[in-house]
């Protein structure tokens, strides 16, 4: 068996099925193409959040880009691509706890190579991921995944991958974060605009997709890691973002959500303009800024909001962004999440307790009055929005009445949806210095009696829900119900989102997918609704 000789990666040749046809050369340079049988067949695990999810996206993209084909399981794969979370000691347990199958796998498969990417790689951190992961052969800070296939030797003329060359002439620039250190995300900006232009992010959907717009994270939140593993905030200069968003629009897209770690913090970072002049003011909660000249992000939804078809609707028919911070929740934002027809009526805004003084000691710098005032203010603009949120219980030194202040939060907003989680020491944070002193059984305690209020909540809101008629993108066909349920009514069932990013399952097939349906409610659940397809209204 021959091996192709690798800089970082040594991987056992492959037959020629399933390599795809590669990139199309002169016929003088065919000699020096790379055969498929000489490229490995790669895998992308991905945990955590949709950056994350679209940073594999670029990755999966420049690997096929390079030639690669792509594995649908581990088993079959030459090489295997970890993107991790951190934000959780549960996320990086999950691959800590795959070291020893990998192992297995790699003696298996002798030349199987392992890669580890996403937030559990740091700048911070290196001394210590060869012991915590014994398993990786190959780690890449966030920054760093635009060169992953110059590090894997698979960059060639004929097959350049996306960010080889760009790679080897801009490094990367540390910055100083905290008590710490974080590569920046100074090129990475650059490195999505080079891959939208070739046209080699390997997109998960035709209808659904991601755009990120700002990376990195300038907060003082004393539990987050982050920081400290993508680095300061960096935005894509105004016209990529709006450049990608318009190739997405002629290519079909129907739902298009723009990201960030803090994406409503889009622009502060970016040079004044000129036709930016007229934007002035800056934040009124958290960490002072001026953005006077500065595109925001309310310039940045109205201008994809503008792009429309030749009948005048909306080119993109639903643009949602995802997470916001409550520093950056201006004036301005909210009138355009109400004056824009594209922006669905949902916010994900995270709260994490809803007591001062743990809101303190998180560093979140807002207080529970301040966060209510801008719910209010939303559902002023914006009647009938869904919110959702984040909270942490158990966090350092929360009592049972600070605790209970959160739950009355919880009854006072009144939240579609809430992702919680008890709170668990990062090292590197600054919360690690402070004493983890809720104990695990009450930190338990704590979340369950959360969680329980919360689904009567969530019950309660989706029975209003009952009766009426919503509009749903069909974006996956439903597992049978292990109680037989679409069995029994002698259908197969779909499931999609509605403006309000409720779950939605109905009566359909496959040829549903991609599609706007309307649909009549007639049965809630706490966490998700029920009902029936009234007409298509917009194909794929």
């Amino acid at each position: 068996m021959t091996v192709r000789a690798l800089p970082v990666l040594e991987l056992p040749a492959r037959s020629a099925t399933g390599g795809g046809e590669g990139p199309r050369v002169a016929a003088e340079l065919e000699e020096y193409v790379v055969g498929p049988e000489s490229l490995p067949r790669f895998f992308i695990w991905t945990l955590g959040c949709q950056m994350n999810h679209s940073d594999s996206e670029e990755m999966a993209g420049a690997l096929l880009a390079a030639g690669c084909a792509e594995s649908g399981s581990p088993e079959d794969a030459d090489l295997v691509v970890i993107n991790s979370c951190a934000i959780r000691e549960a996320a990086e347990q999950k691959v800590i706890g795959r070291m020893g199958q990998l192992a297995e796998l790699k003696q298996a498969r002798p030349g199987t190579r392992v890669v580890l990417t996403g937030c559990a790689v740091r700048e911070d951190n290196r001394h210590v991921l060869r012991r915590r992961y014994p398993s990786v052969d190959l780690f890449l800070r966030p920054d760093e995944e635009p060169e992953l296939v110059a590090r894997l030797g698979l960059a060639t003329l004929t097959a350049p991958g996306l960010m080889a060359g760009m790679a080897g002439h801009v490094p990367p620039t540390i910055a100083r974060v905290g008590r710490s250190i974080a590569a920046t995300a100074d090129r990475l900006p650059g490195t999505r605009a080079a891959a939208v232009a070739a046209g080699s992010i390997r997109r998960g959907s035709r209808w659904d997709a991601w755009v990120p717009v700002i990376y990195g994270c300038d907060k003082t939140c004393t539990y987050c890691i982050v920081p400290f593993s993508r680095g300061p905030e960096r935005s894509r200069p105004f016209d990529d973002v709006l450049a990608e968003c318009r190739k997405l629009a002629r290519a079909g897209v129907l739902n298009l959500t723009l990201l960030g770690q803090n994406v409503n913090s889009y622009g502060h970072d970016l040079p004044p303009e000129q036709r930016f002049a007229d934007l002035a003011g800056g934040r009124t909660l958290g960490r002072r800024i001026d953005t006077t000249g500065r595109p925001d992000f309310a310039a940045l939804l109205r201008a994809i909001d503008a792009l429309r078809l030749e009948d005048g609707r909306p080119a993109i028919a639903r643009l949602r962004f995802v997470t916001s911070h409550p520093w950056d929740l201006t004036d301005r934002l909210i009138d355009a999440i109400a004056e824009c027809p594209s922006v669905c009526e949902h916010l994900h805004l995270p709260v994490q307790s809803g007591d001062d003084g743990v809101l303190h000691r998180m560093g979140r710098q807002y207080s529970v009055e301040a966060y209510l005032r801008l719910v209010q203010r939303l559902r002023s603009a914006v009647p009938g929005i869904a919110l959702s949120s984040d909270v942490i219980v158990g966090f350092s030194g929360e009592t049972d009445r600070q605790f209970e202040a959160t739950l009355e939060l919880l009854r006072t907003v009144r939240y579609d949806q809430v992702f919680a989680a008890a709170y668990s020491v990062r090292p590197g944070t600054p919360a690690a210095r402070l004493p983890d002193d809720v104990s695990p059984g009450e930190k338990r305690r704590r979340l369950n009696a959360l969680l329980e209020l919360q689904e009567g909540i969530g019950w309660e809101l989706n029975r209003a829900w009952v009766g009426r008629r919503t509009e749903v993108l069909v974006d996956r066909v439903d597992q049978p119900s292990a109680h037989g349920e679409a069995t029994a009514r002698g259908a197969v069932r779909v499931a999609g989102r509605n403006r309000q990013n409720k779950l939605v399952h109905l009566d359909g097939g496959p040829e549903l997918l991609g599609r706007l349906v309307d649909v009549v409610i007639e049965r809630a659940g706490p966490y998700s609704l029920q009902g029936s397809q009234v007409e298509a209204t917009i194909p794929a």
